[in-house]
């Protein structure tokens, strides 16, 4: 397979290219990057037949791609995706899950454990893994659990769960509240070399709550979480990965307290790595303007002060990275009122679209940095670019790619969504910003209607 991808602007975060040029493909690999280039002669098929040379031939085996006006980025890495599989596959599965990823231009997705079964084995990452292998467009990576079935009381067998394959280790969903514990998976992280995904939430401080602890709350007539709830947790594990030399990545970051935290123990030397979704730098509490279940994550949408400390800790690289959270369910559990309604929105499909409107638009990112923290930090953070290549364009590397036309205008559609979840708060949002094209180990995975020049 050959694929030449003419005039679309690199940015490539790791090389700090942002530049007009050509990317050529053969069989999975990136082979040249530069200008002006040409489509090779194409290899002969199978059969024996040759294909023939021309440029404006596009066969099976070689395309050509005008990405004038478009991005051409590493393909985006998402740290934080829940696939519902095994056990929960009503919501969504892994083939429905990686393909929402494709179309939102990630080429790896990692996948929370909190499934039924938990996955807190190596059988049972198998299952994921293989599972994966037969159906994903895009690599499917697991994360493994921290305790078995998540109930905080014993360690999991994390040395088998990375060595079949986890990146990582999470407790999503709850935290680990036995402190004690919570210091032993710490230490053999630290021994493994693997990070610990942290969901900070003190369950004792959350007591019921479904929405940010404000006026928005008392107004609605519902139950609040307050800030404490995230900011206890997240002070205890920053203090956990200071004792233990481990390295602690924290999952969806919602208040200034966390931030600032963050701040201080990157300042001290601390290992820490954080990540902020696109809902929490796009909206705040004072959105939901009604008891409307399409609005309960958690955390929760936090106060316009939380909100616009996210977003100065993504610009000053505080938080390094930018990772969904996609929660799809079924529309049952997103009905009636946010008391009774599940936590979460579906994010793989809206994240790119939302990130350029509410970050790059304003000139808060560059449209390098905003790249960085979807592709090269994700990828850094969990050791997926100097294992797989993951987060960079480079001649040699597996072609692993996103184009993304930056100025395209469009109305969020939840009912055009890949995923079975169709719970967003966005639907109707028009924004900028569009996925093109996904391309992953050289195979294009996903394209918009009419994007090839034939």
């Amino acid at each position: 397979m050959q694929i030449l991808i003419k005039n679309g602007r690199l940015l490539d975060p790791e090389s700090g290219t942002d530049k007009v040029t050509d990317v050529l493909i053969e069989d999975g690999v990136v082979t040249m990057i530069g200008a002006d280039l040409k489509l090779p002669a194409p290899k002969k098929r199978e059969n024996g037949r040759a294909v023939g040379a021309d440029d404006d031939v596009i066969s099976d085996e070689s395309r050509i791609i005008d990405a004038s006006g478009c991005w051409v980025t590493p393909g985006l890495v998402d740290l934080h995706v829940h696939l519902r599989d095994p056990g929960l596959t009503y919501k969504e599965d892994i083939g429905t899950g990686a393909e929402a990823g494709a179309h939102g231009g990630f080429t790896t997705i990692c996948a929370m454990p909190n499934t039924k079964p938990v996955i807190d084995t190596p059988d049972k990452l198998n299952y994921v893994r293989f599972k994966a292998a037969a159906l994903s467009p895009i690599h499917v990576m697991q994360i493994g659990a921290i305790t078995y079935g998540q109930k905080g009381e014993q360690l999991a067998d994390i040395t088998g769960l990375v060595d079949a394959g986890a990146p990582a280790i999470s407790e999503d969903g709850k935290s680990v509240m036995d402190a004690r514990i919570a210091m032993e998976a710490f230490k053999l992280a630290a021994h493994l070399g693997i990070p610990i995904c942290a969901h900070c939430e003190d369950r004792n401080l959350v007591n019921g709550g479904v929405v940010n602890e404000d006026a928005n709350a008392i107004r609605l007539k519902l139950p609040g979480i307050p800030n404490a709830a995230e900011d206890v947790i997240t002070a205890r594990d920053l203090v956990l990965a200071a004792e233990t030399g481990g390295h602690l990545h924290l999952c969806h970051v919602s208040t200034a307290g966390a931030v600032e935290m963050i701040r201080t123990a990157k300042a001290q030397g601390v290992h820490v790595t954080a990540e902020v979704c696109p809902h929490h730098f796009t909206m705040t509490s004072d959105d939901i303007r009604t008891d409307n279940p399409q609005y309960k994550m958690n955390p929760p949408l936090r106060s316009a002060a939380d909100r616009d400390a996210l977003i100065e800790g993504l610009k000053d690289g505080t938080i390094d990275c930018i990772a969904t959270d996609h929660a799809p369910h079924a529309a049952n559990e997103k009905f009636g009122s946010m008391k009774t309604a599940a936590f979460g929105i579906s994010g793989l499909e809206t994240a790119v679209p939302l990130a350029i409107t509410r970050l790059v638009e304003p000139g808060i990112l560059s449209p390098l940095e905003l790249i960085r923290r979807m592709s090269s930090n994700p990828a850094k953070a969990f050791n997926l670019m100097e294992e797989y290549g993951d987060g960079k364009v480079a001649v040699g590397n597996p072609a692993d790619i996103a184009i993304i036309d930056p100025a395209e205008e469009w109305v969020i559609d939840r009912k055009k969504f890949v995923s079975k979840g169709k719970n967003t708060p966005f639907d109707g949002w028009k924004v900028r910003g569009r996925v093109k094209c996904t391309i992953c180990e050289g195979e294009v995975v996903y394209k918009d209607g009419g994007f090839y020049n034939d």
